[in-house]
C-alpha cells in the first residue's frame, strides 16, 4: 500500500513540475508578443519600490512603474509621495479619472506636497477644468518658491491657453437708460 502511494505522490509530483515548467514557457512566450522586457537587475540592487518606480516611469515603464507603487506602498504605506507616484503612473496611463482621485488622496495626506499638486494640474488640464488646473499649478508654484522651471512652465503654459479663450476687452454693448416716471428707469438695448 505504501508502495503505490509513493508511486501517486512521485507522478502528482512529476505533473505539477511540467505543469509548472510549461506555465513558465507559455510566460516566456507572452512576453515576447508584448514588447521588451527591461533588464530588471538594472533596477533592483536593494532599493525600495518606490526608487524602483521611479526609474522605470524615467523608462517609460508606466504600468511596470505602477506595480512597483503598489509594492511601495505595501512597504512603507501610503502616505503622500507613494499616492502621488501612482497617481502619475495613472496620468501616464491616460486614466485621469483614477490620476485625480488618488493624486487628491494623496493632498488630503500632505496639503503641502508639491508634485501632487504639479500633477493635478496637468491632470485637470488634460481634463479641460482649466480654472482648476490653474490654481493648482499656482499652488504648486508658491509651494516651491518658484524654484522649479518645470512648475513654472506649465503654469505659463495654462496662462497663455487661458489668454487665448478669454477676450482681452469685453464686448461693447449699446445700452441706454430710460426713465419712465417716478423713479422707475428702463435699460433699453440698440
Amino acid at each position: 500500500m505504501t508502495e503505490i502511494r509513493r508511486t501517486t505522490f512521485r507522478k502528482a509530483s512529476l505533473l505539477l513540475g511540467l505543469a509548472f515548467l510549461m506555465g513558465c514557457v507559455e510566460t516566456e512566450q507572452r512576453l515576447d508578443t508584448i514588447g521588451p522586457v527591461l533588464d530588471t537587475a538594472a533596477f533592483v540592487d536593494g532599493e525600495d519600490g518606490l526608487t524602483i518606480g521611479h526609474r522605470l516611469m524615467d523608462a517609460g515603464e508606466y504600468e511596470v512603474a505602477l506595480k512597483a507603487y503598489y509594492t511601495a506602498g505595501a512597504e512603507m504605506g501610503l502616505n503622500a509621495d507613494v499616492l502621488s507616484a501612482i497617481g502619475s503612473a495613472n496620468l501616464r496611463l491616460g486614466r485621469l479619472g483614477q490620476a485625480e482621485r488618488i493624486l487628491r488622496r494623496a493632498l488630503d495626506e500632505d496639503d503641502r506636497f508639491v508634485p501632487a499638486w504639479n500633477n493635478l494640474g496637468v491632470v485637470l488640464n488634460a481634463k479641460g477644468e482649466f480654472g482648476e488646473a490653474r490654481e493648482a499649478f499656482r499652488v504648486a508654484f508658491a509651494l516651491d518658491n518658484g524654484a522649479s522651471e518645470s512648475i513654472r512652465q506649465n503654469l505659463q503654459a495654462l496662462d497663455a491657453k487661458l489668454e487665448e479663450v478669454v477676450p482681452d476687452a469685453p464686448p461693447e454693448e449699446d445700452f441706454r437708460l430710460v426713465r419712465q416716471g417716478n423713479g422707475v428707469y428702463l435699460l433699453l438695448g440698440n
